[in-house]
């Protein structure tokens, strides 16, 4: 079966927006996955389909409310976890992309105004994921970058299957830098190493160059590489047991 994503969202039209081109797009159009969006305003109750209104306990901004919301779940299909896409929560990583991408699919709500009241996210056991800490219009550009990262990761998607294992995030390290033709260009040549032809020599100077852009630039990633190093030398001493 193909990889199933379904979208809640008062703005349908956003979707799939850029995921209708380049890998994304193909995969789309050859049922490597499919995408439904579910408009959040068809299950309101009233004639101006009203999904939000004021804060109890005042304040600026509109809250989305839970009837209409719980409505719009319960209404419409899915599989896979289902996730509001917010700042409030846990920060995507590329170990939850793959377990995202390895399962049935996952349904996204994306959030609008000040917030989702929480009493349905209670009721529902909705997860809240977050890109990052800082605020977007609304969960849509987000619910579009979750997706974009899971399907790259599908059989089938990405040609060669080689690549995504030296991507950025794939061991914890930052991906190694990246050259191409001219050889010389402004006066700046490309590493030695990289047309010397030693294929053992380029993959020690990849892992070298990776090593070090995490070390500098991302230390949270570095001190959870080194870990997962010295997790890894203790397993192989004990089978050298």
């Amino acid at each position: 079966m193909s990889w199933l994503v379904t979208v809640l969202t008062i703005f349908p039209e956003m979707l799939p927006g850029p995921l209708a081109c380049s890998l994304a797009g193909k995969a789309l159009d050859t049922g490597l996955w499919c995408l439904e969006t579910v408009d959040i305003r068809n299950f309101a109750r009233d004639k101006h389909r009203s999904v939000d209104d004021a804060p109890f306990g005042g304040g600026p901004g509109m809250v989305m409310r839970p009837d209409v919301l719980d409505a719009a779940l319960g209404g419409s299909g899915g599989v896979g976890p289902t996730l509001l896409m917010s700042p409030r929560g846990c920060r995507l990583d590329q170990e939850r992309v793959r377990l995202l991408a390895g399962g049935p699919g996952v349904r996204l709500i994306c959030g609008r105004f000040e917030g989702v009241d929480e009493r349905v996210l209670a009721a529902r056991a909705i997860e809240e994921l977050s890109l990052g800490d800082f605020v977007l219009s609304g969960g849509e550009p987000a619910a579009i970058a979750l997706i974009d990262a899971c399907v790259r990761l599908l059989p089938g998607v990405v040609g060669r299957a080689e690549a995504l294992a030296e991507e950025s995030f794939a061991e914890d390290l930052l991906e190694y830098p990246q050259y191409t033709r001219p050889q010389l260009w402004q006066g700046h040549a490309v590493p030695e190493v990289l047309v010397s032809g030693d294929h053992r020599r380029i993959r020690e100077w990849r892992r070298a160059e990776a090593e070090h852009l995490t070390r500098d630039r991302r230390p949270d990633l570095w001190e959870r590489y080194c870990v997962a190093q010295q997790c890894r030398r203790a397993r192989d001493r004990e089978v050298e047991r």
